[in-house]
């Protein structure tokens, strides 16, 4: 009997025992190829020599430094080589040990630079409607996944949410991609007047969206014209790339593809590929400078942050990302998208194949004419999971896809090492659990 407490306790798992490259090998010799890197995560794969000598060579050294007393080589190094690739305006790094912690630290960034700066009344949050940004207290309250959000509601702070941009599903007839964008974003124009704009202290987005909505990407003009908004009112632009960012949608951060910057901006996943816990928020000069000079203390911390031996592995995976891997990103994206729309772009019952670089979704529905998606409880997103498994795939299918209750998807987000010939694997073990299905 075991004593861990799983994530579902009706169901049995098998034990991973090793990694090779793109697979994952439980303890039976079964081989899975991780088609969604875990969630997100598993950029590099689960066997890649470089960052474990890295993990070894810290442990080595000295494993961990608290930072109330100590900075480490390897968090000063990992900042110094995120900064001189980050978008214009970011210039410091605060590290933590996951995406919902980077979340929760942004959002308490933003308050306490209002009180800094004198402008103390705003508070207010406003978000996205199927959006994910994170699962403690904070950053689930921000989000806008109706179904995580629900019993815990009582104990959120209050956050407003206005449409997601999701063109498959809010796009009308006759109306262009470019205005359904400025449609949906000047949304938060409204919500900002109603709030109040002196209440109101950041927005909140994900560049493409992950795991809520299945990699929905903005459509063009609509991120530059929440910044313009932003901007107007003083506003902070807070993005959320901690499954999107990291060369996943092509680009080292999601945001270079909108032609946009963040005032605050939170990473992970990718940034250790799976290998150590971490995550950072980055921010930009001004609003440290708000900190520094003023109290001088941002208050707020965890007892793993800057940990040395998960940035001295982030600081691996970083090299690797920088140093040319993220360049295969776009190029094996498109031969992805092509494979999956050769294979189920007529299917009956897929609705829409979308997603940016490796970070591709596809909506499955029960009418293509209509965009009708199945009843919720025939559980369609449990069975393609389990039956993709079966055939030796892992994806992230997920329910609640339109509005937290129905719709069904799949997201896809691959190792960037992976060759031509895993894209038609991942295809061909795709087909074979839409068969058994369908």
């Amino acid at each position: 009997m075991s004593h861990v407490f799983p994530r579902h306790t009706k169901a049995a798992t098998p034990i991973a025992d090793r990694g090779d490259g793109c697979y994952i090998i439980d303890t039976s010799g079964k081989r899975y190829f991780d088609g969604s890197g875990g969630a997100a995560v598993s950029c590099l794969g689960h066997s890649d020599p470089d960052v474990t000598a890295a993990i070894k060579a810290q442990v080595d050294k000295i494993a961990f430094a608290h930072t109330g007393f100590f900075t480490s080589e390897p968090a000063e190094q990992l900042a110094d080589l995120l900064i001189a690739h980050a978008p214009a305006g970011l210039d410091r790094v605060y590290f933590v040990s996951g995406g919902s912690e980077a979340m929760e630290a942004a959002l308490k960034l933003a308050r306490q630079y209002f009180l800094e700066i004198g402008e103390g009344k705003r508070h207010r949050v406003i978000a996205r409607r199927q959006s994910y940004h994170g699962n403690t207290l904070g950053a689930l309250a921000t989000g806008g996944n109706a179904w995580r959000r629900e019993p815990f509601a009582p104990m959120m702070i209050e956050t407003s949410h206005i449409s997601p941009c999701y063109e498959y599903r809010g796009r009308d007839d006759g109306e262009t991609s470019f205005e359904y964008g400025q449609r949906v974003a000047n949304e938060l124009e409204t919500e900002i007047q109603r709030l109040g704009p002196e209440n109101v202290m950041a927005f909140v987005a994900e560049p493409v969206v992950g795991a809520t909505a299945g990699a929905v990407p903005p459509v063009e003009g609509y991120f530059k014209r929440i910044r313009e908004i932003c901007d107007h009112h003083g506003i902070l632009l807070i993005l959320d790339e901690v499954m999107c960012g990291m060369g996943r949608t092509g680009t080292l951060f999601a945001c270079e593809q909108d032609g946009v910057t963040a005032d605050i901006l939170a990473t992970a996943k990718g940034l250790g590929a799976g290998y150590q816990p971490i995550g950072a928020m980055l921010c930009s000069g001004k609003i440290y400078e708000a900190i520094e000079n003023g109290s001088g203390f941002f208050q707020h911390g965890h007892t793993y942050i800057g940990h040395p031996t998960a940035c001295a592995a982030s600081l691996a995976v970083l090299t690797k990302l920088t140093g040319g891997l993220v360049d295969r990103v776009l190029p094996l994206g498109e031969k992805l998208q092509a494979s999956l729309t050769e294979a189920f772009g007529q299917h009956p019952h897929v609705g829409d194949i979308r997603g940016r670089g490796l970070f591709r979704g596809i909506e499955i529905v029960e009418d293509r004419a209509t965009k009708a998606p199945f009843d919720p409880k025939k559980g369609i997103n449990k069975a393609l999971k389990k039956a993709a498994f079966e055939a030796g795939l892992v994806c992230y299918p997920m329910g609640g896809t339109i509005d937290g209750v129905t719709g069904d998807h799949i997201l896809l987000a691959p190792p960037f090492i992976m060759t031509d010939e895993q894209v038609g694997e991942i295809t061909d073990k795709l087909a074979t659990a839409f068969g058994k299905v369908f």
